[in-house]
């Protein structure tokens, strides 16, 4: 989803930069855009060479606010996980309304920036406010993903191939000698394929094997948990034998302590997970609004430099946003070019930008047009428009 944020100079007479702009794009059949007043306040102006020093930094904290911007988007899309993804645009909005409507509806924050303030003094508040928010981000984040990381870890233990899963819950009491000097229950995991192979073989891998001990605990697909009784004395021995017919014996110590102990750490960090969850899509949700906010702000605020340095004081310009169709981006953009082509002829001669000297600027041949031009991009949105 694109737009574009342009200004033109204020008309003398009727009809006004903005109704221009809509008999050129918008009437007849052929609708190339639709279009929308961008309203932004008479700010201080200060020096020129003020003026140029702060179009300079404003380009780059576009660039910085944009980019949280889109990570607390992409945080947002990543604590919600897959369930919830098609429903991402439905969570990331300004207030009351989708960020396209905002942008669409776009009133200067005169309670957050104050236009008795400078344009630097602004541009000072909304870097503070980004480096905030980034900061809070990562530890937020950092602190779910820990929580997360742990409990995924917990979970494939208890799931997946009897060769790494955690085996506590498949086996019970009754399954094992307890308490004996001289005996031990080993827990082994046998392939299927090799299954007569253990039932002929289990008692002769060692002395001092228990007959008959052994006892199918649990199964998947391609391996069985069997147990087996035999003496301590025997246990190296055995476990080497077992390893040259292809049976694991597991490490494992029958203790309902430590059991009661794995259950409890699973259900607690589900539920510091879920105790988390919560607040942190809240905040996600509330901050990527003051963001966007404060991103178009500084849209607005580089909208309004630009404008001063291309077409003078005293300050008389029209900011508009422009929602390009698809199919005539072409023709619109052409459309704007003879609608503004006057106001700098050496944008459309193909000459290079860099061997143009125009201060405080900060843009490439691609994006250089007659008019002041940025473009605002809400793919974090909806990627498919």
């Amino acid at each position: 989803m694109e737009y574009w944020i342009i200004s033109a100079p204020g008309e003398k007479s009727p009809p006004s930069t903005f109704d221009r702009l809509n008999q050129a794009t918008c009437a007849g059949s052929d609708k190339m855009s639709e279009n929308f007043k961008f309203v932004i306040p008479e700010l201080k102006v200060g020096t020129l060479d003020v003026l140029v020093a702060l179009s300079d930094d404003l380009a780059k904290l576009d660039t910085l606010t944009e980019s949280v911007v889109r990570k607390v988007a992409s945080t947002l899309e990543d604590v919600l996980e897959t369930s919830a993804k098609g429903n991402l645009s439905d969570n990331l909005r300004v207030g009351e309304y989708p960020a396209n409507v905002y942008l669409q509806k776009f009133v200067w924050s005169t309670s957050r920036y104050p236009p008795k303030q400078s344009p630097r003094n602004i541009a000072d508040m909304i870097a503070k406010e980004m480096a905030h928010v980034e900061s809070e981000l990562k530890a937020r984040y950092n602190s779910y993903n820990s929580l997360k990381g742990n409990l995924q870890q917990l979970e494939r233990k208890s799931a997946g191939s009897l060769l790494t899963r955690n085996i506590a819950d498949l086996v019970k009491k009754e399954d094992f000698v307890l308490d004996s000097e001289y005996l031990i229950t080993l827990v082994v995991i046998v392939p299927k394929l090799n299954a007569d192979d253990w039932w002929k073989s289990y008692e002769t891998l060692s002395e001092k094997v228990v007959p008959r001990s052994s006892r199918v605990v649990f199964e998947d697909n391609e391996h069985m948990l069997v147990t087996v009784t035999l003496f301590r004395l025997v246990v190296d021995t055995f476990k080497t034998k077992c390893r040259e017919n292809k049976f694991m014996v597991r490490d494992f110590a029958y203790s309902e302590e430590e059991i009661a102990a794995g259950r409890n750490e699973l259900d607690k960090l589900t539920a510091d997970k879920k105790k988390q969850f919560g607040p942190l899509v809240k905040w996600l949700k509330i901050n990527f609004g003051e963001v966007f906010v404060s991103w178009i702000h500084v849209k607005a605020l580089r909208v309004f430099v630009e404008s001063v340095l291309r077409y003078g004081l005293p300050v008389n310009f029209h900011a508009m946003v422009v929602h390009p169709l698809k199919k005539n981006q072409r023709k619109l953009r052409d459309t704007l070019n003879q609608l503004y082509g006057h106001l700098d002829s050496t944008a459309l001669s193909g000459q290079k930008i860099s061997s143009m000297e125009i201060p405080g600027l900060n843009l490439n041949a691609a994006d250089y047009f007659p008019y002041v031009y940025y473009k605002v991009t809400l793919d974090m949105l909806d990627p498919t428009r």
